[in-house]
């Protein structure tokens, strides 16, 4: 394709993820009004009056930290695979992605690659970098809900299930030959799904490379930091509202929420993160109301929080892009 060509799909993709990002927050706010007016919004104004600014502060700057921490991670990743970027425009471009959060499974986040590519970074490894972080951040939401196993057996199956899948994944991408073979197989074929299938090869190879014993071991530790970060936040809220929920169980709620989202594959987990946290505090001693209320505010300190981030940092890559 010709340079001009290639200048008019970046801007075309841009405007597609925007409208991605207008269309989520509707959705999202239609099912955040059903749940407020589910459980009461008097109940959900008057929580938010009485936990005060500074507990909210607190809750969001928590979130701020799972950011950072996790951006932090991410340029680790791409030094890793060779392709360093200046931290200012990293950064610009790691939270940008955020606007796409609410898309299933994330994968509105790949915008990164969109928008690294003319700072030098090839789709690759920059692919392997954002598959990287969605397999350390799973890894990390499994160690925080393993805390809480023994307390709550019927998430046992499914955190079980999910570690099974993980450590099968990253088994076969230790596999050289058979990626190799897979590789081969694709191009003698010209087919476009064996061109990207040859291409996802690629990425596994670089994805691979985020995987030695001390790159896991770092990822594994800033992701399990970061989302335990989420949870204290989840804590300092219930604790706020006055619900007596102990440390270890607010993480292991929010962890096990954030699993069951995941898993799901829904726009940010709209729904059955929801419907997981509110179970689990209901089941916890949290009223029904004090649940909704609870999950409501973390999911907008959270979540929301995020989307809101990564819109305006998105109006300053389109300045520059």
């Amino acid at each position: 394709m010709s340079e001009s060509g290639v200048a008019a799909v970046e801007p075309a993709r841009m405007h597609r993820a925007v409208r991605a990002v207008l269309w989520s927050v509707v959705v999202a706010a239609l099912g955040y009004v059903a749940l407020s007016l589910w459980a009461g919004w008097r109940e959900v104004v008057d929580a938010i009056v009485r936990i005060g600014p500074w507990v909210l502060l607190g809750v969001f700057g928590l979130s701020l930290l799972n950011y950072l921490l996790r951006f932090f991670r991410w340029g680790r990743y791409l030094a890793l695979l060779g392709t360093p970027v200046p931290w200012r425009i990293n950064l610009d471009v790691y939270f940008a992605g955020f606007a796409l959060t609410t898309t299933p499974g994330k994968v509105g986040e790949t915008l990164r690659s969109v928008l690294l590519k003319p700072h030098g970074v090839p789709a690759p490894e920059s692919l392997a970098a954002f598959f990287a972080e969605r397999t350390s951040d799973l890894l990390a939401i499994l160690v925080l809900t393993a805390f809480g196993l023994w307390t709550y057996a019927p998430a046992r199956p499914v955190v079980g299930a999910a570690l099974l899948v993980v450590l099968v994944v990253l088994l076969l991408v230790q596999w050289t030959a058979f990626i190799a073979a897979v590789d081969r197989w694709a191009l003698a074929r010209e087919a476009r799904w064996a061109a990207l299938l040859s291409k996802l090869c690629e990425v596994v190879l670089h994805f691979r490379r985020c995987f030695s014993l001390p790159a896991l071991a770092m990822g594994l530790m800033l992701g399990v930091v970061s989302w335990f970060a989420e949870g204290l936040g989840l804590w300092w809220l219930l604790h706020a509202l006055g619900y007596s929920v102990d440390l270890q169980t607010a993480v292991f709620v929010y962890a096990f929420a954030m699993l069951v989202g995941s898993l799901s594959f829904l726009p940010g987990g709209l729904g059955t993160n929801e419907a997981a946290m509110i179970t689990l505090l209901v089941m916890n001693g949290v009223p029904d109301a004090g649940a909704v209320t609870a999950t409501l505010i973390c999911r907008l300190a959270t979540l929301w929080f995020a989307v809101v981030l990564g819109a305006g940092f998105m109006v300053r890559v389109r300045r520059w892009a």
